[in-house]
């Protein structure tokens, strides 16, 4: 779109509805969302569904039962709302997850408080991702109440679970048909990966549980048993002396950002061993045992250059080394979960599409990346088998999951732009 008139207009408008987008902004915060446990979902979605539907939407309610996580104390609700344009055309999906993460120590600013100071909205979730899904509810609303004569349809999502998997949300949405290539064309994600930014997609995910297994006996005499710890601090060694560095060798052509996300990367995210951790309240000793068990989560991040079989088989050759050397060494590898990575053509339509409006808008050229982290692309591309969808959104990747988490209110404004002019580059009829 290059009618400067036009471009005025989007601009007014969106600059118009600053402070509307701040209330909607501090309303999703305030709505604490928390998962786990899965608190607020259907209140989220009502509220979206009050809200949109004063805007022409259609909006339909739908619960993710039996997914990970649901239960009749906390469903897995979702919410889909569509407008149809005028005439015949393409569907543009804008997908938000409601959900955030725990609120952690460190805060100077209630986490759930929704506060305005110097252009910045803080909370839990402002950054990831509400603030995004405020802004695409403007800008969507701003499009329809420019150009109402457009074609195809806008819809709006607001998912849950995304922060634990997506499988309470997207993924089963896609199951269901929600996002088939056949009902919903082009898919933005608005992800805080930064303003200037087009996320490509995500490095894959594996994640595991280990166990090593011991001997109980009594701690005055651990020659009588076998310290399950430590066969899993051999483990860990084992980790320290060869996976880190030969995963610390490895980097990928995808645009990954940060830098230090373009190697593999292994977190532990968890170590149990021995005897479970007594209540705050308890005041006594512990008991003197050797422990028979010690587990441990791993989160390994891999690149597009990696198979899925070789991430896997490192690992247990590692663990099958230590079964032959080390003296009663046994253990159990349990797979939690897979993601592979996922990664949208830069040639697609909507990356070009929004790659052009940020330069207009900006005046820079857009920067290509892809996430250090998983986010729901993987079940759009992999379930949904829809190839056209990228992550763009306001926000500062570093915030997400950070103490007194914020939104910038300029970047909502700036990206709102980015999103109208995307749509009529999209929806309206090219003379």
């Amino acid at each position: 779109m290059d009618d400067q008139p036009a471009f005025e207009q989007i601009t007014a408008l969106i600059r118009s509805r600053e402070a509307d987008l701040i209330s909607l902004t501090q309303d999703l915060i305030r709505i604490p969302t928390l998962n786990p446990p899965g608190d607020c979902y259907r209140e989220i979605c009502e509220y979206l569904a009050r809200r949109l539907t004063q805007s022409g939407f259609e909006t339909e309610l739908i619960r993710a039962v039996g997914t990970p996580g649901d239960s009749d104390t906390y469903p897995r609700w979702n919410i889909i709302a569509r407008r149809e344009g005028c005439h015949p055309g393409p569907c543009v999906h804008f997908n938000s997850h409601t959900d955030v993460v725990e609120v952690g120590n460190g805060w100077t600013k209630d986490p759930f408080g929704g506060a305005l100071e110097d252009g910045k909205i803080y909370g839990r979730g402002a950054c990831d991702m509400k603030g995004g899904l405020a802004t695409s509810i403007i800008a969507a609303e701003a499009f329809i109440a420019l150009f109402p004569d457009y074609s195809g349809a806008i819809e709006i999502s607001g998912t849950a679970d995304e922060e634990s998997g997506g499988y309470g949300g997207v993924a089963y949405l896609a199951e269901q048909g929600y996002f088939s290539p056949q009902r919903v064309q082009h898919v933005i994600i608005p992800e805080p990966l930064n303003k200037d930014r087009v996320c490509l997609g995500h490095r894959g995910g594996w994640w595991a549980e280990i166990e090593t297994f011991g001997e109980i006996a009594h701690g005055s005499m651990p020659f009588l048993g076998d310290c399950a710890v430590r066969h899993m601090g051999a483990v860990l060694t084992e980790f320290e002396d060869k996976l880190y560095p030969a995963m610390a060798a490895r980097t990928t052509d995808m645009p990954v950002v940060p830098e230090g996300a373009r190697s593999s990367t292994m977190n532990i995210n968890s170590v149990h061993g021995g005897q479970p951790e007594q209540p705050a309240d308890y005041t006594g000793l512990p008991a003197h045992c050797v422990p028979d068990s010690c587990r441990i989560v791993i989160d390994r991040r891999f690149l597009a250059e990696e198979n899925i079989a070789d991430v896997r088989g490192e690992v247990t050759a590692l663990l099958d080394g230590l079964k032959a050397t080390r003296d009663k060494f046994d253990y159990d590898l349990r797979e939690i979960n897979l993601v592979l990575p996922s990664m949208t053509d830069r040639a697609a339509p909507v990356v070009q599409v929004i790659a052009s409006q940020i330069e207009k808008v900006l005046g820079k050229p857009a920067e290509f990346v892809a996430s250090p982290g998983t986010y729901d692309q993987k079940h759009i591309d992999r379930i949904g088998k829809l190839k056209n969808c990228i992550a763009y959104g306001p926000g500062i990747l570093e915030l997400a999951h950070k103490p007194d988490e914020y939104i910038g209110v300029q970047d909502m404004i700036d990206s709102a732009e980015i999103m109208v002019r995307g749509l009529v580059d999209i929806l309206l009829p090219q003379s």
